[in-house]
């Protein structure tokens, strides 16, 4: 199964991210927009992993989520992989205590390597963002980034981490994700 490891805002922050990006969709029918049935804060993408390892990541990575505690943060901005001018992926960032979400990624992705499903992107900068769109070709996107830049949303407490399964969608149609099981931070 595919398996990645992610914080998922609450109902009312994403309808927030949405109030914000529905108006823009309509001026960019060529990309492909997601919507907040997907949207999540990755920490550590795993790929393919087999059952057993699976089973395996439970206990690793409730340890690792009971290592850190609650995190306030809200979503805010706007950007681009690699970059706005050639775009593959249009994102909103994250407002908050980012070091701390980055250990806490870091923490995750150590106790997915114990339990035998090293992260690929492992030794990355991590760079926490929910994605909105992913472009089929370079796109220059500027003008999405500057509309975003002043996107600011609600805060809100990050309090757990969730083991998600991506299944193919149809032709043509999204990834479905199914929360197969989550794990609580620490309380502050």
């Amino acid at each position: 199964m595919r398996l990645f490891v992610a914080v998922v805002p609450p109902p009312e922050v994403l309808d927030e991210l949405e109030a914000a990006v529905a108006p823009l969709r309509p001026g960019w029918p060529a990309l492909r927009w997601t919507g907040m049935p997907a949207w999540h804060l990755t920490l550590a993408f795993l790929g393919e992993v087999g059952d057993d390892t699976a089973a395996a990541l439970g206990p690793r990575l409730e340890r690792a989520a009971g290592r850190h505690p609650s995190l306030p943060v809200s979503l805010a901005g706007g950007g681009a992989f690699p970059g706005p001018a050639r775009a593959r992926v249009l994102w909103t960032g994250l407002r908050g205590d980012r070091r701390a979400l980055a250990a806490l990624a870091g923490s995750v992705a150590a106790g997915a390597r114990r339990a035998g499903a090293p992260p690929p992107d492992e030794g990355r900068r991590f760079k926490p963002h929910v994605t909105l769109a992913r472009c089929r070709e370079p796109t220059n996107v500027t003008g999405l980034v500057d509309e975003l830049s002043g996107y600011a949303g609600a805060p809100w407490m990050a309090t757990e981490i969730h083991l998600i399964r991506s299944s193919p969608g149809g032709v043509g149609a999204a990834p479905h994700y199914e929360t197969v099981s989550r794990w609580q931070l620490r309380d502050t």
